[in-house]
């Protein structure tokens, strides 16, 4: 698994890096590069290849894809760190974007990798449809914005200190972690050129594992260390932010993570042996302590 997951972030810097060293040079490539090339282990892009497997997608397709999910991801970061949110000032065992260039910079560095994304999707180097490609940056564009990541992060914000439902608690972890899994489990569909409905159930299998991943990131706060993280712990609850631990305490949050697990496998059950590779970074989302 940790093979499999190291060569996809290796191919995927390799192709970020020569794409923004292609790019005419300024002030911001730096910060830019600092928040995306900090050492993110690329699940959303490993889930993209798992899925893409299935239907025997082209591997650089999807590390090029993959690479603009990767920035977005970026992004959401570098802003969920600011002050102003979520006011985190280590990420990834290093100084957050924002202490290292000022905010600011930090802002623009996040704004410039959002709209990097949407080059990627539209470059040459990506060697498919005119029309599929607007389709994948439509998709990616609404998994982003308010419906999605942006969505989500005011809802967790507005919800601090406050007493709120599993549902609630459920609808704003999918929006702010889940959408981009969607987008993940999605895109491969759309170069396939499937269906609406195809899409939208391989859409709501991203936003399970979307969740599941959030929950294991929770977890993770509520009893990790900052050696092994990389990053704060135990501020989920210093913030009094609205999660499934504080609502339904570890022991019942882990039942309902292999519940999800379960309700994925169930749903990828006709693709048999060819999902194995999905199962096995489904089992490592909830098993990793970083």
């Amino acid at each position: 698994m940790k093979k499999k997951l190291n060569k996809i972030a290796k191919d995927t810097n390799l192709f970020l890096k020569r794409f923004i060293n292609k790019q005419k040079k300024s002030e911001l490539i730096i910060p830019m590069k600092y928040g995306l090339f900090s050492g993110g282990k690329k699940i959303r892009s490993k889930i993209l290849i798992d899925i893409g497997s299935l239907f025997k997608i082209n591997y650089r397709s999807l590390i090029i894809i993959g690479s603009a999910v990767e920035c977005i991801h970026a992004y959401s970061l570098i802003h969920d760190d600011l002050p102003c949110m979520d006011n985190d000032t280590i990420r990834r065992g290093k100084p957050s974007t924002h202490v290292k260039f000022g905010e600011s910079t930090a802002v623009l560095a996040g704004n410039s990798l959002l709209t990097m994304a949407y080059e990627i999707l539209s470059h040459r180097d990506l060697d498919i449809p005119e029309e599929t490609k607007i389709n994948l940056i439509n998709k990616i564009s609404e998994c982003s914005g308010h419906l999605g990541i942006a969505g989500g992060q005011y809802l967790d914000l507005s919800y601090e200190y406050k007493k709120i439902s599993k549902k609630r608690i459920i609808e704003m972890e999918i929006k702010k972690t889940g959408r981009l899994f969607s987008f993940c489990c999605a895109a491969p569909l759309i170069l396939k050129k499937r269906n609406k409905k195809e899409i939208k159930r391989f859409e709501d299998i991203g936003a399970d594992i979307g969740l599941l991943f959030q929950v294991a990131d929770d977890l993770i706060d509520n009893k990790g260390s900052l050696f092994i993280t990389g990053k704060k712990t135990g501020k989920d609850k210093k913030k009094g932010k609205a999660t499934l631990i504080s609502l339904l305490g570890e022991k019942n949050t882990i039942k309902y993570a292999n519940k999800l697990i379960f309700k994925i496998k169930s749903k990828l059950k006709k693709y048999g042996s060819k999902s194995k590779y999905l199962s096995e970074t489904l089992e490592y989302i909830l098993n990793r302590n970083k």
